[in-house]
């Protein structure tokens, strides 16, 4: 009888990434596709792990606190020259992929990329052509394959070295192990529910299904067929079963967006469901057991709902076990470069355009401003620019008109409000045109809060366009 040879078992995937929560996410994805990964956070820590491991995959990142990843690439292709490298950054730009495609990388990404594109890239190395083959020269060289362009503010929140950004990385790696409900509050834009799956990615529930709902997008009287499902015939338009997110989540992670929005009836179906882990769907009798861990997020101050009776105090100290605080684009400094021009390589190669990266005067703007719509509203300025330009370097001109209208003056550009007045006394509004009467109490408002137009506007309960379009018309009058 002839022995037949046991199969060869296929080196592990080499994983380089500092980011904690970024490496976390890869693994995960590359674990639930039965990839064997190893994982190093360094370059040294990588180099050592190639030449022990006999990687043949390397998945690396090119901004390594310890040196440079590009000649990171060139140490290990000269110890294994069929190794195959995906480089990764978030410093994408086409001169940049350029340069390591001669080099010799064999594939580039540019952070943020989705799961099946990373998959994809895994599978494209691993069936690449063996020892021995031929690489790419340098006249081989091409653009890399840049995904398609993710507009939401949530698929780029990630991308950024600040230290406020590093907090979160660390907070998230601290966190994702534990069982606790995780309370993600932060200003619309800033990345809550990319957070929110990247601790459900580190957790033990990776494997699990991650379902995000979100609160103040469904309307009031379907949101409890959403979360907790319905039977068939229990309200007109039930046509069918539905197992609702509750249920869908069992095993992983229900992700509830803007919490504060949900209906008072429905917070307190949603604290017996925390309290007893049951669902019992719309028109059903018999309560069903699921196993879920619930992370939730809010662009309020979720105290401050508690305190207005928008929100029932027994279910905020329930969920609010872990607070987790996504920071505003402003307090991230540099972080907004790199979010553009990530965001300018991305969207030109989805155009067919070349752009030659931010001047230095846009940079300088850029770093100025305030950014109230935070990543959301970095990611339609390029995407305008892109659309409405045919290349080369962004200069100001090119920027959309209303940029400087939706940001906080800086101290050099104050508002041109009327002098200060003392503080208006009601009798002193009577007999007064309901015109002026609403202008002192506007320029009164911004005073007090310092000249921010979009805290006026908040205390206001008003848009903070309707009181720029306002203060517009005053200086014109």
């Amino acid at each position: 009888m002839t022995a037949t040879a046991a199969p060869t078992r296929r080196p592990p995937l080499l994983l380089i990434e500092d980011t904690l929560s970024l490496q976390m996410v890869y693994r995960a994805v590359l674990q639930g596709a039965n990839q064997d990964v190893l994982t190093a956070s360094t370059a040294a820590e990588g180099l050592k792990l190639f030449t022990e491991s006999g990687a043949t995959t390397v998945l690396l990142d090119l901004v390594l606190p310890d040196r440079d990843g590009l000649n990171l690439m060139q140490d290990m292709l000269q110890l294994r020259p069929t190794t195959n490298v995906i480089v990764m950054t978030a410093h994408g730009s086409v001169n940049k992929a350029v340069e390591a495609m001669r080099a010799g990388a064999h594939e580039f990404l540019v952070k943020p990329f989705d799961e099946t594109r990373l998959l994809a890239a895994i599978a494209n190395a691993r069936g690449a052509p063996p020892a021995g083959a031929k690489r790419r020269t340098p006249m081989q060289a091409t653009p890399p394959d840049l995904p398609p362009a993710a507009t939401s503010a949530a698929a780029a929140g990630f991308i950024g070295s600040s230290d406020a950004m590093r907090r979160i990385h660390q907070m998230i790696g601290s966190v994702a192990r534990s069982m606790a409900t995780v309370f993600i509050t932060g200003e619309s834009g800033t990345g809550k529910e990319l957070c929110a799956l990247a601790v459900h990615a580190a957790s033990p529930r990776a494997s699990g299904p991650f379902i995000a709902l979100n609160c103040g997008a469904i309307p009031q009287d379907l949101l409890e067929s959403e979360v907790f499902g319905h039977m068939k015939g229990s309200f007109t338009g039930a046509i069918s079963d539905k197992p609702g997110a509750a249920a869908a989540a069992d095993g992983g992670t229900l992700f509830l967006d803007e919490i504060c929005e949900m209906a008072p009836p429905l917070q307190t179906k949603l604290l017996r469901f925390l309290q007893t882990s049951t669902v019992v769907p719309v028109g059903a009798t018999k309560p069903r057991k699921v196993n879920v861990r619930i992370v939730c997020a809010t662009n309020r101050d979720p105290l401050e709902a508690v305190r207005r009776g928008e929100f029932r105090e027994d279910l905020y100290y329930r969920l609010f076990v872990v607070p987790l605080h996504m920071p505003p684009l402003r307090e991230r400094g540099d972080d907004v470069l790199e979010i553009a021009e990530t965001a300018l390589a991305r969207f030109a190669s989805e155009e067919g355009k070349r752009f030659d990266g931010l001047s230095p005067e846009v940079r300088t703007l850029f770093r100025a401003l305030r950014w109230p719509g935070n990543v959301r509203q970095v990611l339609n300025v390029i995407r305008n620019i892109v659309v409405l330009n045919d290349g080369g370097p962004v200069m100001p001109e090119m920027l959309p008109e209303t940029l400087a209208q939706s940001n906080d003056p800086t101290p050099s550009q104050p508002l041109a409000l009327a002098p200060a007045r003392p503080p208006t006394a009601l009798e002193d509004l009577i007999g007064l045109p309901l015109a002026e009467i609403e202008r002192r109490v506007i320029e009164e408002t911004l005073a007090r809060h310092g000249g921010s137009v979009p805290r006026a506007a908040r205390v206001l309960e008003v848009s903070p366009s309707t009181l720029y379009r306002k203060i517009e018309g005053w200086t014109r009058s």
